[in-house]
């Protein structure tokens, strides 16, 4: 469909960025289908996918930049060791970053900086996560002790450090997604946040279940054309995304909260679940895209990236990224055929669009005259989100773009909003602008 010409964002002097293609390997609920593999596994599947289904020469490639969060200590620069065992030259400079949940956004924003300032005109972006098995660090006085029994010279100086260990050295130090400076995890935060917007039980539940429904007719309808099987050694070849489950509102209405008990309204069913992912993109310069023949699927525009209280405002990084970003770009939200928002929580979504369109919070809190308006649901997350996809931390944003990109194609819309909160109280907002047919 050739969508109707509406106004123009391309600036005098300032490089076109494209989207050429965008893939993921299946996101799967954290288990043990990934577990045997390493987080850098993932993320060499998804660079191999990228490249089987674009074709480009590994020695065109200028960058890599992938986005995780949990970083597993043996491979830290993820990015370097799996551009490696994709088989990309040694010669290939390749670095990791960490934003939270907006990783590959960063990821993705760092190549566009990169080919912008004429540094590159090839980049791979890209984010990976593996929640199934994530690193279980040894209690303090554990690891204190085991360093200092490592410099122990004498047999005598090992046996007196081995003697003053006690039972709770033993205890595990278990990663938990809570907030450093707060201390409150994530799902404290949405409870109190759907609270604060008066967002029902019922309406989460009524959101969570629209996700999982329509990301099952997306995937029964060949919609999600950014995943790509992934051969799991010994094990079969994994080829959709396993979260997916469609429910009744009678059986989630049955789960009891799972943070703030006992009167919460965030549940296991109206939160994202953890998730195994990787996903990788194809960016590169209009010129250069064309150049080598490819038909790109879209123009990489404006974007933004903001920050607020972590403890009380930690999940509205949409609302305060998308005002900016659209008059960064000369935009309204009428302009916008597309929205793509991550899911963290049904009521950190719609806490968002509830404040999104109050006068009273864009006067109050953001130092605006009047609201931006919420996105009219029919053009917001109509392919599920994370809450039915899933959330692999690092590799949710390239997974945003690309859908919005494919949205854009398949509904003939010119423009897609891209938003995302993330932990520390960020955000980030980009536009999306379909390639012309």
């Amino acid at each position: 469909v050739q969508p109707k010409s509406k106004k123009t964002l391309s600036k005098s002097g300032v490089k076109n960025i494209v989207v050429v293609e965008g893939v993921r390997i299946p996101f799967l609920q954290s288990g043990t289908t990934y577990m045997d593999l390493m987080p850098h596994d993932l993320a060499r599947a998804a660079l191999q996918g990228l490249l089987n289904r674009t074709s480009v020469p590994r020695d065109v490639v200028d960058y890599i930049v992938y986005g995780t969060v949990i970083q597993e200590v043996k491979t830290s620069n993820v990015a370097r060791e799996a551009a490696l065992g994709a088989g990309f030259s040694d010669k290939t400079p390749a670095h990791t970053v960490t934003m939270a949940c907006i990783s590959s956004n960063q990821a993705m924003t760092t190549g566009v900086g990169l080919i912008a300032a004429g540094q590159c005109d090839v980049v791979v972006a890209g984010g990976v996560e593996l929640m199934s098995d994530v690193p279980i660090r040894h209690s303090r006085k554990m690891r204190k002790t085991m360093l200092t029994l490592n410099r122990a010279k004498t047999l005598g100086q090992k046996l007196s450090l081995i003697s003053k260990i006690r039972p709770d050295y033993f205890a595990p130090e278990l990663p938990a997604v809570a907030e450093f400076s707060t201390s409150e995890t994530m799902g404290h935060s949405a409870d109190r946040l759907a609270a604060a917007f008066a967002v029902s039980r019922l309406e989460q539940d009524e959101y969570a279940l629209r996700s999982h429904t329509l990301a099952k007719k997306a995937q029964d309808g060949g919609l999600l054309l950014d995943v790509v099987p992934f051969k799991v050694p010994g094990k079969d070849t994994v080829t959709k995304d396993n979260g997916i489950r469609p429910s009744s509102m009678e059986q989630m209405g049955k789960l009891k909260p799972a943070f703030v008990k006992p009167y919460g309204t965030v549940t296991a069913a109206n939160s994202s679940f953890l998730t195994d992912g990787a996903s990788a993109m194809l960016l590169m310069s209009e010129e250069k895209a064309l150049a080598m023949g490819y038909k790109p699927k879209a123009y990489l525009r404006d974007f933004v990236y903001v920050s607020q209280d972590p403890k009380d405002q930690l999940l509205l990084g949409p609302t305060y990224a998308t005002p900016k970003v659209l008059e960064k770009a000369g935009l309204t939200m009428a302009d916008i055929d597309v929205f793509e928002f991550h899911e963290a929580f049904a009521g950190q979504i719609l806490a968002n669009l509830k404040a999104m369109d109050s006068d009273w919070f864009a006067q109050n809190y953001m130092g605006r005259k009047s609201k931006v308006g919420a996105p009219p649901l029919e053009k917001f997350n109509t392919w599920g989100g994370s809450l039915s996809l899933g959330h692999p931390f690092g590799a949710t944003g390239c997974r945003l773009v690309i859908t919005a990109a494919h949205r854009l194609k398949k509904e003939g819309g010119q423009y897609g909003l891209v938003a995302a909160c993330a932990a520390g109280g960020q955000g980030h907002a980009m536009i999306v602008e379909l390639y012309p047919q």
